[in-house]
């Protein structure tokens, strides 16, 4: 009997002839450049935040818990917008779903850096999340869409955007945090902004075709969808363990920015540049070595040892907190592994399941993000019932469960690699 992910990757297969020519990944329209650039933009907001913390702790007199929910309200509203995206996005169509979102990051950014209260920003990152789950869940399908370069080329094109931004982030926040902590804000909204011109004025409108589909979409679209999709086996673990994974990802980006500025005082300068360098780690490893490594030894291998790696470097942290030179290593040297990772898994999802791409990518962000929610939030406090090791340790451990769960569930996983062959 054959199983739904073989029918999907028939389905999916070419017919006859000989196989296309291969096409470099920067061989795109100016559209899937504009979405590429306003997603940069979009993932700075994921550390933008890491080289401030230090400085809004002392100016705003927040403590360690209200820092870390700047991430957890962020990733929170992210993971539960995810679940109406969808409908969202079959009334809106792409590009005003995409203008939505940057709409949404602009004014809640800018928000965002005029307000006194901690709390305050915290809300107005809920609402930031808010704008970059419209956003994201949009963007990857609109570059698969756009592209002339095939599925699993675009994904890597877009890890490459969410690589950069999430390296840029920590370098614009450590360079405009230096004039203040409010500038850092104020520089994505602008950036924003252009983001919008682009899209506006590079993205086509939708052809007859695609506006006959997205009309069919719409009667068919319902809130209920990512959660049908979370029954085909493979989707869901791949969500599950990315739930586990990404608690050792927010550990990393969020409780070794606090270690590195209260225990070992590095200036905002100095952490913007050290997530530069993990930022640059994870961009370079998304597009040179995560698809090497996926047809060298396929997706699964290749994802189990890069989490197991990933874990080694958060037990090093765990047992060499008090090392600043460690410490800075091992977040560099963790870059490479999640790129790696990223990529394998962004890869696997659109592969995992017989459903629509949009679909697969909201059910899986959805459990993805509460683990991004959970962790900053919980390293602190394990700080605080344990002492200051243990949130690296626990984020390991998390990460190991992700690599148990997926090497337990392999054989119901393989097909990922069958259809990326295809």
């Amino acid at each position: 009997m054959t199983s739904p992910a073989r029918q999907h990757v028939r389905a999916e297969a070419p017919t006859g002839g000989a196989p296309a020519p291969k096409q470099s990944m920067f061989n795109q329209p100016i559209a899937v450049w504009a979405i590429a650039f306003a997603s940069i933009i979009a993932f700075m907001g994921l550390g933008l935040v890491d080289p401030i913390l230090p400085m809004m702790k002392d100016q705003l007199h927040a403590t360690d818990s209200q820092l870390t929910l700047l991430f957890t309200s962020y990733n929170a509203v992210m993971a539960i917008a995810m679940l109406v995206t969808g409908v969202i996005s079959a009334k809106l169509g792409i590009k005003r779903m995409l203008l939505t979102g940057i709409v949404i990051i602009a004014i809640f950014s800018a928000l965002a850096g005029s307000v006194d209260e901690v709390m305050d920003i915290v809300w107005l990152r809920a609402g930031w999340g808010l704008g970059n789950a419209f956003f994201v869940a949009t963007a990857l399908s609109a570059i698969v869409s756009l592209s002339r370069v095939g599925v699993a080329k675009s994904i890597i094109l877009f890890e490459v955007a969410v690589g950069l931004g999430i390296s840029v982030g920590p370098l614009l926040g450590g360079e405009l945090g230096a004039v203040s902590w409010r500038a850092p804000f104020y520089g994505v909204a602008g950036l924003m902004v252009l983001a919008f011109c682009l899209i506006l004025f590079m993205m086509p409108k939708a052809s007859a075709k695609a506006q006959a589909a997205a009309v069919k979409s719409k009667k068919k679209a319902s809130l209920l969808d990512p959660f049908r999709a979370l029954k085909y086996r493979a989707l869901f673990i791949f969500g599950l363990s990315a739930a586990f994974y990404n608690f050792g990802f927010f550990t990393l980006l969020v409780y070794a920015a606090l270690v590195l500025g209260h225990i070992h005082h590095l200036d905002v300068h100095g952490l913007g540049y050290v997530f530069l360098g993990w930022g640059l780690m994870l961009a370079f490893t998304s597009v040179v070595t995560a698809p090497k490594l996926q047809q060298r030894y396929g997706t699964i291998k290749s994802m189990c040892v890069q989490l197991l790696l990933f874990a080694a470097t958060l037990f090093a942290m765990g047992y060499w907190t008090t090392n600043e030179t460690v410490i800075i290593l091992m977040v560099i040297i963790a870059g490479a592994f999640l790129g790696n990772n990223n990529t394998l898994i962004t890869t696997a999802v659109m592969n995992a399941a017989p459903i629509e791409r949009p679909t697969a990518s909201a059910a899986y962000s959805f459990l993805r993000f509460i683990g991004g929610a959970l962790a900053p939030y919980y390293a602190v406090k394990f700080a605080e019932w344990f002492d200051f090791h243990a949130p690296f340790y626990i984020g390991g451990g998390f990460v190991l469960l992700a690599v148990i769960l997926i090497w337990l569930n392999r054989k119901h996983l393989k097909h990922v690699d069958e259809a990326e062959a295809h």
